[in-house]
This record gives structure tokens, C-alpha cells and sequence, in this order.
């Protein structure tokens, strides 16, 4: 809204309302004001929570084997992100940005989703939202991001084009159309471009339509996916928070050099015209996660819920769409695939076991990151596991910033993929 105030402002000559047209100086507003509505708004809606006794219902103090008492921590803090990202932006932001908007609907949209299960989870039954709804919550915004993407005529790129010059020396330019596309970055790979129309070529003339609906099918994977990640690794204070705003940043880095003509060109990567909005939405993002920590680390003093972790993981993912870098997720979220696939393999693991009436698991407790908070002794004797590591008992705090570490790592080599082919 401001955006819009200061650009009418500048017709008139009004000195300094030309800094709005300045995605460093809006990006930095947002940061700065989502870092301290997060921090000032938590402070007062932690206060409220406990005032009308709004917390978990229980804890299980095997699970949370430190002498720390986290029965009765207020819940559903994930609400302090989603206000700390959503008043920024609505601020700051250009609201008829097309990118703008699949942002704010997805955070809103499970948020919400989200919101529904942790209240559940207070009012009704300790289960929570049944998973199947859950699931058809998430697969349904999928399907409107990916629709979306293809329908909208500002949904549009400018493709990169390698051209020789005299000698060895290449240049990368940008076709002055703008097109729709179905392509991706593949990671590591020179002339890096995927793209899905090609991979259903065996459709004959209807091959644009399948790479299409190829590409929302990809679209509402990678939602469920990365939504589903990020809600099972929150499981320890600042552990979602910590790993979210990391990769935050990378993608911020990604969103600015896909919607700067220069930079894109000399990273041979496709130019994304007005994506330069999903700068100003990385930032309310980042700046929400970090002042959330001031709360939510060890030990918290509030648990973000569903209504947080769910929203975050869905406003990774749509990002990591929009700017066509969704193949970079198993990279980029690595800890969020970790903690799926431990989870999965312990469910089939256990499963297998009990048909031949045995105790069997993969680790001793999924996901993967409660496997390492487990005391000697503390599971049954004649249950057999696989990976029996660690065989100490790591502090949480310990465990948190060790995975924060690992984050880093990663999120650091999928930068490093611009430049690595």
C-alpha cells in the first residue's frame, strides 16, 4: 500500500518518494519491521496465550528426557510469523504482483490449515486434523499454484541463450519476448535448462499441454512434500525456525538474481520479469523466522504448531517454483527430506517387523532428529535396531545447531550450483 502512496507521491516531485522504486530499500524496510513486529507482537501474544491457558495438551518427558518442563508452553506461535510476514508485505509489497499474491494465498491458505489442526489438537482430540485432510488441504493449494503459474499471462520468463563470440569467450542473452515455460534449472549441469514440455515430446502435437500438466503435477509434489518436511522436523525449540530462515536466505539470493536482467545473464540463468517481489516476501519471511527465535529458542518459550510449520514449508516450496529452482529442494532442504525419508523408513521397517513378530526399526526414534536424544536404556530391550547411533543422549540445543550447521552447508552449495556446472 505504501508502495503505491509513495509512486502516486512522485508524480508531484515529493523528495525522497522515489527510494519506493528501490527493491534494496523496500526489502530492507520489510526485513527491519517483520524482525520487530515479530519480536514486539510475540512478546504480547505469548502474555495472551498463557492468560487463556492455550497450550499443548501434553508432553511426553521421554521424548524431552532434559528436567526442562515444556507441559503447559503456549502453542500456535506459528500466528506471530504469519502476521510478522503478512502486515510487511502488505506495506511494502506491490499487492497486484501476481507472485505477491501466490505468496500471500499460500501462507494464508496453510496457515490456516494449519491453525485448524493445532486447535484440534487443544479442543477436540490430541490426533489433531486427520492426515487425509491434511493431505487434500495441501495438494489443493498445489493445484492452484500450479494452475496458476500456467494460466496467468504474467506468469512469464525471458529465456537465457548462450551465443559464441571470437574465440572461447561466451556471452548470455535474453530473448526480448517474454514466453510462458515449462523449464527448470537442473543443478550441476551446464545449458542447465529442463524442460517438461520435452520430457512429454512422446505426446505428439498435445506435448505443450502435457509438459503443463506435468509441471503442476511437479508443482503439488513438491508442495506436499516440503510442507510435510518442514512440519515433521518441527519437533525441537528453534529447530524449524533456525533451518527455515536459512533457506530463506538462499532462495532471497536466487529471487534477486532471477529478476535482475544482468545478473541472470551472467549466470545463465532465465530472467524472471517482476519476480523481484518475492525479494520483499523472502525478507518479511526471514525477518519473521528470526524474531520468532528471540521466543522459540531453547528453552521456548512458545511452539510455533502446525499453524508455523506448514505455512513455512508451503512458502518454500512455491518459491523455489516460481523462480524455477524446484529441482534444488532435495539440496536446499535436505534436513526436510531427511526427516521424511526416516520417517517412512521407520514405518515400513516397524511394519515389516511386526509380520514376522519381531520389534524392528530403522533408528531408534523418527524423525530422524529424536533419534538423537534418546538415553541409554530407554527403549525396550528386545526391539532390534538397524543404525543404533548415536549411543549417548545429545542435548536438544546441541542437536538443533548441529542441523542448523548442516543447513548452512547445504544451503551454501545450492548457491554455489550458479556457478557449478
Amino acid at each position: 500500500m505504501l508502495y503505491y502512496l509513495f509512486r502516486y507521491l512522485e508524480e508531484f516531485g515529493i523528495p525522497g518518494s522515489h527510494m519506493w522504486t528501490y527493491i534494496s530499500f523496500r526489502s530492507l524496510l520489510t526485513l527491519i519491521l517483520s524482525l520487530i513486529i515479530s519480536a514486539w507482537f510475540g512478546e504480547y501474544f505469548i502474555k495472551w496465550m498463557k492468560r487463556h491457558n492455550v497450550s499443548e495438551a501434553q508432553r511426553d518427558k521421554s521424548i524431552d528426557p532434559y528436567g526442562v518442563e515444556k507441559k503447559g508452553v503456549p502453542t500456535m506461535g506459528g500466528i506471530i510469523i504469519l502476521v510478522s510476514i503478512i502486515v510487511p508485505c502488505l506495506l511494502f509489497g506491490r499487492l497486484r504482483n501476481i507472485y505477491m499474491i501466490l505468496m500471500l494465498v499460500t501462507t494464508i491458505w496453510l496457515g490456516a490449515l494449519g491453525f485448524a489442526d493445532d486447535y484440534i489438537k487443544m479442543k477436540i482430540t490430541k490426533d489433531g486434523l486427520k492426515p487425509a485432510y491434511k493431505l487434500i488441504g495441501q495438494t489443493l493449494l498445489g493445484l492452484f499454484v500450479g494452475l496458476t503459474l500456467w494460466l496467468s499471462p504474467d506468469a512469464v520468463i525471458r529465456e537465457n541463450v548462450t551465443m559464441q563470440r571470437s574465440g572461447n569467450q561466451e556471452i548470455v542473452v535474453h530473448k526480448s519476448e517474454k514466453v510462458k515455460s515449462t523449464s527448470t534449472t537442473i543443478p550441476f549441469v551446464k545449458n542447465n535448462n529442463l524442460n517438461y514440455t520435452e520430457i512429454m515430446s512422446f505426446c505428439g502435437k498435445y506435448k505443450t499441454a502435457a509438459g503443463w500438466f506435468l509441471f503442476v503435477v511437479m508443482t503439488t509434489i513438491v508442495v506436499v512434500a516440503v510442507s510435510n518436511g518442514s512440519n515433521l522436523n518441527d519437533g525441537m525449540d528453534g529447530m524449524t525456525a533456525g533451518n527455515s530462515a536459512i533457506i530463506g536466505v538462499a532462495l532471497g539470493i536466487f529471487a534477486y538474481v532471477s529478476s535482475h536482467i544482468e545478473f541472470a545473464s551472467y549466470l545463465n540463468i532465465m530472467y524472471i520479469p517482476e519476480s523481484q517481489e518475492l525479494v520483499i516476501f523472502i525478507c518479511a519471511f526471514v525477518g519473521a523466522l528470526v524474531g520468532f527465535l528471540w521466543y522459540n529458542a531453547y528453552p521456548a518459550q512458545i511452539f510455533m504448531g502446525d499453524t508455523g510449520s506448514l505455512a513455512i514449508g508451503g512458502i518454500i516450496a512455491v518459491t523455489a517454483i516460481i523462480i524455477h529452482k524446484e529441482l534444488l529442494i532435495p539440496i536446499l532442504c535436505f534436513i526436510f527430506l531427511m526427516e521424511s525419508l526416516s520417517v517412512i523408513l521407520q514405518v515400513n521397517v516397524a511394519k515389516w517387523g511386526n509380520k514376522r513378530g519381531k520389534k524392528l526399526r530403522m533408528f531408534k526414534r523418527a524423525p530422524i532428529h529424536d533419534a538423537f536424544r534418546v538415553k541409554p536404556g530407554q527403549l525396550p530391550a528386545d526391539m532390534k535396531i538397524f543404525l543404533n547411533w548415536p549411543k549417548g543422549c545429545w542435548l536438544e540445543s546441541k542437536i538443533t545447531v548441529r542441523f542448523w550447521i548442516i543447513t548452512i552447508i547445504m544451503a551454501a552449495l545450492s548457491i554455489i550450483t550458479l556457478k557449478i556446472r
